[in-house]
């Protein structure tokens, strides 16, 4: 069974909390290295923008439903 980093999780929860979403679902494409942040299921966006940092930001009526962050594993800040 894999370790799970508990202490890696736990740093993230002060940012989750703060998300004005009650709920989040997440998955990562390794291969694409894609993170796909879904805050409405089942969502069908309607709708999406390209931001400048290569995020993408999905919206079905005018909400934003999701957002797809590309090259993430590049974004992490170094220690």
């Amino acid at each position: 069974m894999a370790t799970v980093e508990l202490k890696r999780i736990l740093d993230i929860v002060p940012q989750l909390v703060r998300i004005p979403h009650q709920q989040v679902w997440s998955s990562y494409d390794k291969e694409a290295d894609v993170l796909y942040l879904n805050f409405k299921k089942p969502s069908h966006a309607d709708d999406s923008e390209l931001t400048d940092d290569d995020v993408i930001i999905r919206y079905e009526k005018g909400e934003v439903v999701g957002i797809t962050i590309l090259n993430a594993s590049k974004r992490e800040k170094p220690k």
